[in-house]
């Protein structure tokens, strides 16, 4: 089924939220919400007659679910997300601590635990949720097989990956994760991360300077 994939970077450090729409279901999916998120989605929402059925977070750091509570107040989306990251994702001003600032944070309540390996039915696609955890805990990853498209929150960027020494991150759990759980993808995969552009799985495998396949 076709899907229209809008990225929007937005939040103060840019961080990369996906909108996929489907104008068949006439439903949309959220992945990731940064700061003012609304603001994008909202006038593509009515452009393409879709409503939001779900937010899907990648991990709960900030950036990522900064705007999430605005866009399920207006939305009434249901949200996805891995249970390790609960404290950070309904108890969010811990966050402040660790950031030195009052980020303005509001807590977001989840709707739906997803596991290692669950499938999800969601805009006519099936998608696999892969555990990436090491970054941050609760980090997922999800695979649209038939679009050749996971999104990797920020577990794996372009020619780097995402940092290991924030609170509950491990650099060789972060390791572990991109070797088995993103290498693995097909080489042809296109990554979608957090942060930056996009990549594939093959040519971070050949050349990421901070974990070879």
């Amino acid at each position: 089924m076709p899907l229209t994939l809008h990225i929007l970077p937005a939040g103060p450090i840019e961080t990369n939220a996906y909108l996929l729409a489907s104008t068949e279901t006439g439903e949309a999916v959220l992945i990731d919400a940064p700061g003012d998120i609304w603001h994008e989605i909202e006038p593509i929402l009515r452009d393409k007659n879709c409503t939001l059925a779900e937010l899907w977070l990648t991990h709960g750091h900030w950036d990522h679910m900064q705007g999430g509570a605005e866009v399920v107040r207006r939305t009434g989306a249901k949200v996805r997300a891995h249970r390790d990251g609960q404290i950070l994702i309904e108890t969010p001003e811990i966050m402040n601590r660790f950031m030195g600032d009052d980020l303005g944070l509001e807590p977001i309540k989840v709707d739906f635990w997803v596991v290692q390996g669950e499938i999800l039915s969601a805009l006519g696609h099936q998608v696999e949720v892969r555990c990436v955890p090491g970054h941050c805990p609760g980090s997922v990853l999800f695979y649209f097989p038939r679009k050749k498209i996971a999104f990797a929150g920020d577990a794996l960027f372009a020619g780097s990956i995402g940092r290991a020494d924030l609170p509950g991150g491990d650099m060789r759990t972060l390791e572990h994760s991109i070797r088995t759980q993103i290498y693995t993808l097909p080489d042809d995969t296109v990554i979608l991360p957090g942060h930056g552009p996009n990549t594939t799985v093959g040519h971070e495998r050949r050349t990421n300077p901070c974990v070879r396949g």
